[in-house]
């Protein structure tokens, strides 16, 4: 399921995104970075004429770039896991992203999808994280997006625990304004506190509500699930007016005309992905730090990220990614 961030070839990245799946993805609502004349865009390397096993370990071995200046997109790890709450382990979730990353090639059949075509992409490495401090860590993040966002590239995220979507989501908003937010996740992340403490990845985007960072009415989660310490663990969320779907709706169905609906509510304003791994069933993502029974399959998971085709997505992230629990190293 590390293949989900590169299914993004078929999302519409940038303002007034329209689908091109017959010519491949471009930036709508502006000309790529290189006229197709100029030198060719950076392409993962065919296992035909390079061995998986050659390189250095980057997103799909494309370049890794210290800038990202004349990017349209790029990969971004983000190794923090001091906000966990049970078990750590997503600190390793970029580097293991990346080595999975050999597998995926430059096409996409099912969808048509052929985003290296038009699009600049590189491996801007790992934000330097602070592992002992996590309001530095965060402080740490939203700078370094602040000069990817203001750059005009779109960030693509690889986690981390979920603490890492707030800072993210502050840099986003600083240039954006308030964002629309499609939230994949066993779990709501809008606690309050917890030991005291108000930051930590059980809290995301209730910090992102009391800062204005999201635009309440375009935010919908998918995919909740698991006990309660009350009846109604979704008050807070509606009130909010997101929409929270919860995945016992989504048992043993397509999730396509969900995504249509989704389509709808969030239109084409600025839309933030934020996918935690968790959200699917531990039968096919065990490695994650808080698992829970009954969730979302890989095919759904799939239906969710093709759905947003021609939308406005300014980021996107996957997280809790914790390769230590899953014992075949995926």
């Amino acid at each position: 399921m590390l293949r989900l961030l590169t299914s993004c070839g078929t999302l519409g990245l940038g303002s007034s995104a329209r689908a091109r799946p017959a010519t491949g993805l471009c930036l709508p609502g502006r000309s790529p970075r290189r006229p197709a004349s100029d030198v060719p865009r950076n392409h993962p390397p065919s296992s035909e004429f390079v061995a998986r096993s050659v390189g250095i370990c980057s997103m799909m071995r494309l370049p890794v770039q210290t800038s990202p200046e004349g990017l349209d997109a790029a990969f971004v790890g983000v190794p923090l896991d001091i906000g966990t709450s049970n078990r750590p382990g997503a600190r390793f979730g970029p580097r293991r992203i990346r080595e999975e990353s050999v597998m995926l090639r430059t096409v996409n059949p099912s969808t048509g999808a052929l985003p290296f075509q038009c699009l600049t992409v590189a491996d801007l490495g790992d934000v330097n994280v602070n592992l002992y401090n996590l309001q530095d860590s965060c402080r740490l993040i939203r700078e370094a997006y602040q000069k990817i966002v203001a750059s005009g590239c779109v960030p693509l995220t690889l986690g981390g625990d979920h603490t890492i979507t707030y800072p993210i989501l502050q840099a986003l908003a600083k240039k954006h304004g308030p964002v629309g937010l499609l939230h994949v996740d066993a779990h709501l992340d809008t606690a309050d506190k917890a030991l005291g403490e108000k930051l930590y990845h059980g809290t995301p985007f209730r910090r992102c509500v009391e800062e204005g960072l999201l635009d309440c009415k375009r935010v919908v989660q998918i995919g909740i699930r698991g006990s309660s310490m009350t009846l109604d663990p979704y008050r807070y969320n509606r009130n909010q007016g997101f929409r929270v779907v919860l995945a016992e709706d989504c048992w043993m169905k397509s999730l396509v005309p969900l995504m249509a609906e989704v389509r709808q509510q969030v239109g084409g304003k600025p839309l933030y992905i934020s996918f935690d791994i968790d959200a699917l069933d531990p039968a096919y993502a065990p490695g994650t730090g808080t698992p829970e029974i009954a969730g979302l399959t890989p095919s759904q998971a799939l239906e969710i990220i093709r759905g947003c085709q021609g939308l406005n997505v300014v980021g996107c992230d996957l997280v809790e990614v914790s390769p230590l629990y899953d014992l075949s190293g995926e």
